[in-house]
């Protein structure tokens, strides 16, 4: 089957004719229990092998092919029967219609496992129930039900997701578990944007529909701007990124580029764009930047959903959504809530804030109401508690560091670690914390010593970070700082962007952390 799968790929007709050969006896059996007409089945099979043979190039692992194509095969079965008004013919009616078509042990077989299904399903509280029955078995569609039942749509996908997860715990139905396997969460017509590659990649390999694109960028780390398109602010973005983080200014433009071309210039293909975010600080201004744009658009027909959490049960410390397995996230898909005008308005508003140069709007959008989205306010204060402090002119980063260091965490790998635990509201990936160690170690007045070979990423020098042998240990002036003797940004000044924030020199305004807000000194 492998090596069918590849030749196919390859435009190979006769491997094609092969695989069709084959699984097609799997492909009527799967549509025939959902549809029950031999007239619609053998349109709807005809419909999934030509989107299979279409879609061929995403399938990743050709092993896969069974259980991609079934998808597939139900996916059909269920746009079908949302474009056709269903008959009320009961499941065990449908059982013994052509039965010349199949033999007498594989109905009896059936009709016991349907009625298995229907005693699980009473098992229910009435509103999953009615649920249940209204989508799998007469096979109305989300919305003609959540029209019936005067209930959201996310609402019913709610029920429908809880139902699942109880019908699962039931011995009964551990044969119908796969039936539940694509629930109405969205098509092809869907665009999920994710925070980072491994999260994309497990999306990808499980049963998430529609296409999924990683937004890369780093906000909180160097200038951002209002228009984050405008060639010369990308310009003076990559410039910086590339100094400090070492990522090539091509890489970075090109990647914009590409991301926006997909998101920003075609959103309007698709029926709904779904926003998979988290608590942090790198989320939240990700999220805020992409409300800020969708708020300026026109969005017609589509329909903008937002997911973003902060805990997950069993998982903790709860960091992202990276900790999560392929099967973890999947159990949120269909969870989302629909974005409306509260939260575009909120997100707009905290991203001029955080792009302006302004030090006054950072500080006045903590005074305002973002509780639209939840998790803003604490992002917020973390974002201003990394300019220095009031105590001894250090940052949230760099002060915890120094503490790291001084409870004897002493390599590069193990610092990261740490503040990754005790800082992980910022989000912070280890790009960013090579630079602000990096930082941290330059003369002159340098607050910590790096012993032994090491090397922080450099573009330029080609350079990739490593730290395999070196140990790190706090200077003297690290010492009399974080003892709060030396005021590092009054012996050594700052030149540092934070947003749209510029800082330079002897900063005036300082992070009071004690009062969670910035003071002027």
């Amino acid at each position: 089957m492998q090596s069918w799968i590849e030749e196919a790929r390859l435009g190979d007709q006769i491997a094609w004719e092969q695989i069709v050969q084959h699984f097609s006896g799997m492909a009527f059996s799967v549509a025939y229990t959902r549809l029950g007409d031999w007239g619609l089945v053998e349109d709807t099979v005809q419909e999934a092998f030509a989107e299979a043979f279409a879609n061929l190039h995403k399938l990743q692992e050709a092993e896969a092919f069974p259980g991609w194509f079934k998808i597939i095969v139900e996916r059909q079965c269920h746009r079908l029967l949302r474009r056709k008004k269903p008959t009320m013919m009961p499941l065990d009616e449908t059982i013994v219609m052509d039965v010349e078509k199949f033999d007498v042990e594989l109905i009896a077989e059936r009709r016991e496992w349907h009625q298995k299904l229907h005693q699980s399903v009473e098992g229910l509280s009435d509103k999953l129930k009615l649920a249940v029955q209204l989508y799998y078995f007469q096979g109305y569609s989300i919305g003609e039900i959540s029209s019936y039942l005067c209930v959201s749509p996310s609402v019913l996908k709610k029920r429908l997701f809880d139902a699942r997860n109880k019908l699962r715990a039931s011995l009964l139905v551990s044969d119908f578990v796969s039936m539940f396997n694509d629930i109405y969460e969205g098509g092809e017509s869907v665009l999920h944007i994710v925070n980072g590659d491994h999260v994309g990649d497990k999306l990808r390999k499980g049963n998430i529909h529609g296409d999924i694109l990683v937004w890369r960028e780093v906000y909180p780390v160097g200038p951002v701007f209002l228009e984050m398109g405008e060639p010369s602010s990308r310009a003076a973005r990559a410039e910086y990124l590339e100094r400090t983080l070492g990522i090539p200014a091509e890489d970075y433009v090109s990647n914009c580029k590409a991301q926006e071309q997909q998101t920003l210039h075609n959103f309007y293909k698709y029926d709904e764009v779904v926003l998979w975010f988290e608590h942090d600080l790198f989320d939240q201004l990700m999220l805020s930047y992409l409300l800020y744009w969708f708020s300026m658009q026109t969005l017609g027909q589509t329909k903008l959903s937002l997911l973003c959490i902060g805990n997950y049960p069993g998982i903790e410390p709860f960091r992202g959504l990276g900790q999560l397995t392929t099967k973890q996230l999947e159990k949120l898909s269909g969870t989302w809530q629909q974005i409306g005008q509260q939260e575009l308005e909120t997100g707009k508003k905290i991203w001029e804030a955080y792009a302006s140069p302004d030090i006054v709007r950072h500080i006045d959008i903590l005074h305002e109401d973002t509780s639209a989205l939840p998790f803003a306010h604490a992002a917020l204060e973390l974002h201003l508690s990394r300019l220095p402090s009031t105590m001894n002119g250090l940052g949230i980063v760099e002060q915890t560091t120094l503490e790291l260091i001084q409870q004897g965490v002493n390599t590069p790998q193990a610092l990261f670690k740490q503040i990754g635990n005790q800082l992980s509201g910022l989000g912070m990936g280890d790009l960013e914390f090579w630079y602000r160690l990096r930082n941290m170690s330059e003369q002159p007045h340098a607050l910590l010593e790096i012993q032994g070979r090491h090397s922080f990423p450099d573009h330029q020098k080609k350079t990739t970070p490593s730290f395999d042998q070196c140990v790190v240990a706090l200077s003297e002036v690290g010492r009399n700082t974080v003892a709060e003797v030396h005021d590092w940004v009054k012996i050594k000044g700052i030149d540092e962007c934070y947003g749209g924030l510029w800082l330079q020199g002897d900063l005036a305004w300082r992070w009071d952390s004690e009062g969670k807000q910035l003071v002027y000194t």
